[in-house]
């Protein structure tokens, strides 16, 4: 049975910094790439940044240069770093191994001051 466990969200300050962590089970891990997904009440859910199995990443131009994504397939989980954090960051966060329809719960993010 695959899970997906996003954690790591909360409320934070513009500006400021969070981590996410996405603990997969169920699942060779180190044979997919990773994609973190967010959905801002009203939107659609969209692709915020994607790690392949070798490394490799590519971010949504709205949070290229503030966000990091990076995996550590010995802890099968995959990071989201998030800083200079904006108002329109405010969604909830999931992950999703590529080419997959496995999501978790997802974790939320509220940037407000």
């Amino acid at each position: 049975q695959v899970q997906l466990v996003e954690s790591g969200g909360g409320l934070v300050q513009p500006g400021g910094s969070l981590r996410l962590s996405c603990a997969a089970s169920g699942i060779r891990f180190s044979i997919y790439g990773m994609g973190w997904y967010r959905q801002a009440p009203g939107k659609q859910r969209a692709l915020v940044a994607r790690i392949s199995s070798l490394g490799i990443t590519n971010y949504a131009n709205s949070v290229s240069g503030r966000f990091t994504i990076s995996r550590d397939n010995a802890k099968d989980t995959v990071y989201l770093q998030m800083n200079s954090l904006k108002p329109e960051d405010t969604a909830v966060y999931y992950c999703n191994p590529t080419g997959t329809t496995y999501w978790g719960k997802g974790t939320l993010v509220t940037v407000s001051s």
